[in-house]
């Protein structure tokens, strides 16, 4: 009878696995055979800050955990670039130049149109030497199979022989092309460059090759637009979806027609878009992805299927990646898939993480072994209540380190040019346990400051992690015309309250918590972090729906100003609002999503901001 029972649990588990087996393989099967077969190039050394311009560091890691996520890609699927030699970059490049570019701070300067470190310059080096190996590896990829490969990076099309500009050092795509050449590949070669920005640099490199075709359309020309073989088109500025692309469509047939290429690099820029943050134009997200599907329809016709690699190249912003992600998951299964906003992305990412951490890692000392009396030994023989020694009562300070590692917060520190930061765990408080990241072991910068606790009556039958107090800063930056601090703020935050949030997610879920509560203590810090969490009561969210209708247009800080001076008022009692404690939570368990979430919850948001009318009044005098 056990026997019978023992199987019978036993068997569930094994179809679960089998499932997942032949899920996983006809996932692959489906995507060799049924769909174009596409090949991914990615580094870890991709995420690399570019201190002068707003780029995202994890573009390319968003990318491709999005496509894992939704079953398109498997991640042993992604090939790994080498950097190229130096005889790949001389058949570009001059001597003189790569020489001088890791140690001329002039030089340099122009290229990130500030002044930067050493440090900085010899990591945006590696970076870009190993995305112009990445555009290399690609082409050869897409010519073994005819197929397309991806460079989830590259792109630096404004680098010339003998000088840099626009962020970039290196041309990946000239210097892709001339290793082909110089392996006999012989056949003509289109480069269709659709960043905002004009491909300055390779059609100056390929000015007199007749056997190399840059086509650009960009907003304004930067430069000599003269070449043996180019088509160079600027646009302007304010530049909306009908322009575009009937610009793509009167000229690019054409110009593939005249070229019959033997390879086509596509340089995918997404500044184009509307929200771009460096970019001038309006192209709608459906324009962008009708951009990419028209590019693709047009090199790639069924009778002449044209090897195709395509380099990520511009894109400014936090949200840049989801232009080239709808892309590739159009090419890899033919459907357009909706992606997640960053913070849900974050989460995703962080969740993936932390399943591949050892629970046990985190509650044990670097050691593997010590004699050391834990918490629970003590318990009944020291007279006195012993100290705590655990985050939480479950996370060890080595424990601490290795989530926060683990899940790149750390890194992104490193990043922004905190190179080593040091965690400290303070268990001494009377109300919550404090976590501490300095910028050096020294403890000179504070960078940030979060005190949680563990709740159970804030939010009645759900078990909280609470928030007691969280501070993001970084004291080397300042504030500038763009850039402007907000009320009681002393420097100007970090950017990783998605990041900071989504650890604390990964703690409440480790600890299996319903979710996160906190409190905010003012309206600007209720509106950074509205993405993915809810006040607590319906009114509480109604109100803050209201605030933010009637400051629609009015800059974060000038807004949390406003209400502290007394200048909003309700206007059914003439009465100046003052903000006060409003609960809100971020929902980990079933259990606090229905308590936050559904057609009652809403419903009772819906009455309530009817009946609010909230005014803005000028001051007296």
């Amino acid at each position: 009878m056990v026997d019978h029972l023992t199987q019978a649990t036993e068997r569930p588990s094994v179809l679960v696995r089998i499932a997942h087996h032949f899920r996983r393989h006809w996932r692959r099967w489906r995507r060799r055979w049924l769909a174009p077969h596409v090949r991914f190039i990615y580094h870890d050394v991709y995420a690399g800050l570019v201190e002068a311009a707003p780029v995202d560091p994890m573009r390319g890691e968003k990318i491709l955990g999005f496509l894992v996520d939704e079953g398109l890609l498997d991640r042993d699927e992604i090939s790994v670039p080498r950097p190229p030699a130096l005889r790949s970059l001389l058949r570009v490049h001059n001597l003189d130049y790569i020489d001088a570019v890791g140690h001329d701070p002039e030089l340099t300067e122009r290229i990130f149109g500030a002044r930067v470190s050493d440090a900085h310059v010899q990591k945006v080096l590696a970076m870009q030497r190993l995305g112009v190996g990445g555009t290399i590896l690609a082409t050869r990829l897409a010519l073994q199979g005819r197929s397309v490969a991806i460079n989830l990076g590259g792109g630096y099309h404004h680098a010339a022989r003998d000088r840099g500009m626009g962020f970039c050092i290196f041309n990946d795509v000239a210097v892709a092309v001339a290793r082909l050449r110089s392996k006999g590949f012989k056949e003509p070669i289109l480069v269709v460059d659709l960043d905002i920005h004009d491909g300055n640099g390779t059609r100056e490199i390929f000015a007199n090759d007749s056997t190399v075709h840059t086509y650009s359309v960009h907003n304004d020309h930067w430069g000599d637009t003269e070449a043996v073989a180019s088509t160079s088109i600027a646009l302007g500025a304010d530049v909306g979806d009908e322009v575009y692309l009937g610009t793509l469509l009167k000229t690019l047939p054409d110009v593939m027609k005249d070229v019959r290429p033997g390879l086509v690099v596509y340089v995918a820029g997404t500044d184009p878009a509307a929200d771009d943050a460096m970019g001038n134009w309006r192209i709608s997200a459906d324009g962008m992805i009708r951009r990419d599907r028209l590019v693709v329809e047009i090199l790639r016709k069924p009778r002449r299927r044209v090897p195709l690699v395509v380099v990520l190249a511009g894109g400014y912003g936090s949200g840049s990646w989801r232009y080239s992600a709808r892309f590739f998951s159009w090419l890899i299964s033919g459907k357009v898939v909706k992606t997640p906003d960053n913070a849900e992305m974050v989460l995703r990412r962080f969740r993936r993480l932390r399943s591949e951490i050892d629970p046990s890692h985190l509650t044990a000392e670097p050691s593997h072994f010590n004699w050391s009396l834990t918490e629970e030994d003590l318990v009944g023989v020291m007279p006195e209540a012993p100290q705590r020694t655990r985050l939480l009562s479950h996370f060890s300070q080595h424990g601490v380190e290795l989530l926060l590692e683990r899940l790149g917060l750390l890194d992104q520190l490193r990043l922004r040019g905190f190179r080593h930061p040091s965690v400290e765990v303070d268990l001494s408080g009377t109300v919550g346990d404090t976590v501490r990241i300095y910028s050096e072991p020294d403890r000179g910068e504070l960078l940030m400051e979060l005190r949680i606790s563990c709740g159970s009556r804030v939010v009645p039958g759900c078990k909280v992690l609470v928030v007691e107090w969280l501070l993001l800063q970084n004291p080397r930056a300042d504030f500038g015309p763009y850039r402007r601090p907000l009320p009681r703020q002393k420097h100007p935050g970090l950017g990783l309250l998605k990041e900071v949030f989504g650890w604390l997610v990964a703690m409440a879920e480790i600890l299996e918590f319903d979710g996160i509560y906190y409190v905010p203590s003012s309206y600007h810090v209720a509106i950074q972090s509205r993405r993915r969490v809810r006040f607590l009561e319906p009114e509480d969210e109604a109100l803050i729906e209201s605030l933010e209708n009637l400051f629609e247009d009015v800059p974060l800080s000038e807004a949390s100003n406003l209400i502290a001076d007394g200048r909003v008022v309700d206007e059914s009692t003439g009465a100046p609002f003052e903000w006060q404690g409003y609960p809100m939570v971020l929902p980990v368990s079933p259990a606090l999503e229905e308590r936050v979430s559904g057609p009652a919850y809403e419903q009772r948001v819906r009455d309530e901001r009817d009946r609010l009318h909230l005014a803005l009044v000028q001051p007296v005098g």
